[in-house]
């Protein structure tokens, strides 16, 4: 086999990896994996990779924009050195959204686990999923999100955030001051 075909078949095995791995980009394959991927996207401050889970490559809108640069501060704030995902689940889903749940610890420099929850919905375009800007979140989307909300508290993920944050606020006092500042 002569030199520039061996170049040649290592371009395209190359190319095939780069396909199949997409690239390091997001993946849109379910609500739950493109919310897990914003998280992941927060602390790894990969602006970028935020704004493909909100479908907002090019022109991100105003008050979206607002909000990707102040979670980025809020995550930079805790200095985490990585992300463990607990547990992300549907709460409801609807024709127009699934409302998503997502439980992960940030672990900080020290190797402590700073617990935390969020939630967020999440819209499908095509057949890609996508975190919803809060410009597409209806009123009775909110109103709807509240009511689950209040039902999603009393389950045992729930519960068990709210023990391991108690527990973390117990040994770090005065924690949430300090990010409080970092971020001020």
């Amino acid at each position: 086999m002569k030199r520039w075909q061996k170049y040649i078949i290592a371009g395209i095995i190359a190319l095939l990896v780069f396909a199949v791995t997409g690239c390091g980009g997001v993946s849109h394959k379910s609500p739950e994996k493109v919310t897990e991927e914003l998280i992941q996207a927060y602390v790894g401050d990969k602006e970028k990779n935020v704004k493909d889970c909100y479908n907002q490559k090019d022109d991100t809108e105003e008050g979206l924009q607002s909000e990707i640069t102040a979670m980025l501060k809020y995550f930079e704030a805790h200095d985490a050195k990585e992300v463990k995902i607990e547990s992300c689940a549907a709460v409801t889903s609807s024709d127009d959204y699934t409302y998503v749940y997502i439980r992960y610890n940030l672990v900080l420099q020290d190797n402590q686990e700073y617990p935390c929850i969020g939630t967020y919905m999440v819209g499908k375009q095509d057949k890609d999923y996508y975190i919803l800007a809060p410009s597409k979140i209806t009123d009775d989307m909110r109103t709807q999100a509240a009511t689950d909300y209040a039902e999603f508290m009393t389950t045992d993920t729930y519960k068990e955030y709210t023990k391991a944050y108690d527990v973390f606020i117990k040994k770090n006092p005065g924690y949430e001051d300090k990010i409080t500042t970092k971020i001020g």
